[in-house]
């Protein structure tokens, strides 16, 4: 089977490493993929993302070879380009409105692009302008689609319902994405939404335990925004280290509130526990916990409105492959994948709390491998790529009503 995968800039992206193994695993499973980022940079961010630049099409948002596709596919097909087109005005606001109308020529080149390559089948992740792209494409090349929807784009509400009605299948990775859409669609969510998590390679079950010498060690790694919590997370440890607890905290990501962060690091005097690593390839964090040189990971994210809040991170489902134990907070689907002891959860900002559950963690290395093997077997159960992607490939060859439905 051949299928395009809409990116935002996969493989070029420092957030979307999330989406690779499951390219990976549709590849490793004989599919053909091609990647087209809708905004593409000039080089990878992560090693492991490097493998897919041979199955990507890369073409900037607008460009010669767009402008002739636009005016080749609107020649060969005027009614259905136009009908996709004037959808665009059914946008909610001028300013989603402006970023739908942005993409609509890169959406009529994929249209050219996916034809001509005989693809099967067409995925967008995100439910922003990406699935526009996809939606436009599909519409005016007659091959189905679908769509991922994570956080913020589901709340953006860019044509969410219309894009649901046109889809074959509209995929959440978590209920609290499911929620955010009912919020936002008063009619409610069509049966052919389906909550498909974000899968993960888990690696093989191996021996756990202690391999470094010197304190135990607490890795934080997600991007310096302020979604993420980190000032309570070093708020926390100044906390643990006026309860005496020793341990070290190494923050891993590079964003906005890296100065303020290290602000805060020094103003509380624990530059001999923080080390802020920076960026680090998804490859190289892995290695670490198949090292065994971390003892937990902890993810100290808030709920900002908006959508503006985690899914279920997979930051979180990698550490807990490795039988880490996991420490977070309960905001978006976070509860989905720690409850029932799969890992701790505390409240959003409760810094106290926060340092009850890494103390505990930290000092009581049974509790720490119970979570930690806890966290596997969830993993296990609803989170392995192979699971995940055998469910999606189900949706990607099953027969797409919908193209019908809406030429009807």
């Amino acid at each position: 089977m051949r299928i395009v995968y809409v990116t935002a800039e996969l493989p070029f992206s420092t957030q979307e490493a999330f989406i690779i193994p499951e390219v990976v695993e549709l590849i490793r499973r004989g599919h053909e993929v091609r990647i087209v980022p809708r905004s593409p940079r000039a080089s990878v961010a992560h090693e492991d993302a490097a493998a897919l630049l041979s199955h990507t099409v890369r073409q900037p948002i607008i460009s010669v070879a767009i402008l002739l596709a636009v005016l080749q596919e609107v020649c060969r097909s005027p009614i259905r380009s136009m009908r996709a087109i004037a959808w665009l005005f059914q946008s909610r606001n001028v300013a989603v409105l402006a970023r739908n109308l942005a993409v609509a020529p890169k959406a009529l080149w994929l249209s050219r692009i996916a034809r001509q390559w005989g693809a099967s089948h067409i995925h967008a992740h995100w439910a922003a302008t990406t699935s526009t792209m996809a939606m436009i494409a599909s519409e005016v090349c007659g091959i189905p689609w679908s769509f991922t929807g994570h956080r913020w784009d589901i709340v953006e509400n860019n044509l969410l319902a219309l894009k649901i009605r046109k889809t074959g299948l509209a995929r959440f990775i978590s209920r609290s994405g499911t929620e955010m859409a009912r919020n936002v669609m008063p009619d409610g969510v069509p049966d052919k939404a389906r909550i498909i998590h974000m899968g993960v390679q888990l690696p093989l079950r191996s021996e756990t335990g202690r391999v470094h010498a010197g304190p135990p060690t607490v890795l934080c790694a997600a991007n310096l925004l302020p979604v993420k919590g980190h000032r309570y997370l070093i708020e926390a440890f100044a906390i643990l280290k006026a309860r005496g607890v020793d341990a070290a905290l190494w923050i891993a990501g590079e964003g906005e509130m890296r100065e303020s962060i290290e602000h805060q690091v020094a103003t509380l005097s624990l530059q001999d526990r923080v080390v802020m690593l920076g960026q680090v390839s998804h490859k190289s964090l892995l290695a670490m916990y198949a090292e065994r040189k971390i003892d937990v990971v902890v993810l100290p994210s808030v709920d900002l409105g908006n959508g503006l809040h985690e899914g279920i991170p997979v930051a979180l489902i990698e550490a807990m492959g490795y039988r880490i134990a996991t420490v977070s907070t309960l905001t978006g689907g976070i509860p989905e994948l720690l409850d029932k002891g799969a890992g701790m959860l505390v409240p959003a900002r409760d810094c106290e709390a926060l340092a009850d559950a890494l103390e505990c963690l930290l000092l009581h290395p049974v509790r720490r491998a119970q979570v930690g093997l806890a966290g596997r077997n969830r993993v296990e159960q609803q989170f392995c790529i192979e699971a995940v992607v055998t469910e999606l490939s189900a949706h990607f060859t099953a027969p797409d009503r919908s193209i019908n439905e809406q030429r009807a």
